[in-house]
């Protein structure tokens, strides 16, 4: 269930801004993992559509989509991109973290305190930190931030379908599923699958 607490416990205790990580792409067989950090000033209230904000994985594309344009007009945020390349690279949980590092430095205003999904913080960036469990499941800002990683990363692998159409990437984004397992099977691994996964 989303709640404000954690962030309003933050307020309470004189953070005047609030920075939220999250990442997209992990799992995929081919293109970029994208990370979205979003700055939530102590002023902030959640009124109307805010109510709707959930992990991505839990809205539809067009309540998706909705929410997007709402995040990106309302609040500062940062977007960082590791592709396949430097997946392949890193592996997959540096590459994430890599993203997520990339998209904290591109704000133009730094955060009191970072909340990051997931258990492993972002190294040498110097803000105070706190990773939570399933953030994006829990946290208003996390989720809020899953929305804008989930929706720049499928942008992406709409323009990759534009350039490989015969795999679908418009429809399973590049996750291992059994059609698109199927295209690799038929046509062999284009150039942006991620050469260190299997499947």
């Amino acid at each position: 269930m989303i709640t404000f607490k954690s962030e309003q416990k933050l307020f309470s205790k004189n953070y005047k801004l609030i920075g939220a990580v999250d990442e997209a792409g992990r799992g995929p067989l081919a293109g970029p993992v994208v990370a979205a950090c979003i700055l939530i000033p102590c002023s902030f209230k959640i009124t109307g559509d805010w109510r709707k904000v959930n992990d991505s994985k839990k809205l539809s594309p067009k309540n998706r989509e909705h929410l997007f344009k709402i995040i990106t007009k309302n609040f500062e945020y940062g977007i960082g991109i590791c592709d396949h390349k430097t997946i392949d690279k890193l592996n997959i949980h540096h590459a994430s973290l890599l993203a997520m590092k990339r998209a904290i430095k591109s704000l133009n205003k730094k955060p009191d305190i970072l909340l990051i999904d997931g258990k492993f913080s972002v190294r040498r960036i110097g803000i105070k930190q706190k990773t939570v469990i399933h953030g994006d499941a829990t946290l208003f800002s996390i989720a809020a931030a899953s929305i804008l990683a989930k929706v720049t990363r499928d942008k992406i692998m709409k323009k990759m379908h534009e350039l490989y159409p015969g795999y679908n990437f418009n429809q399973h984004k590049g996750y291992c599923t059994k059609s698109h397992v199927e295209k690799i099977k038929e046509l062999g691994r284009c150039p942006i699958h991620r050469k260190s996964f299997s499947f």
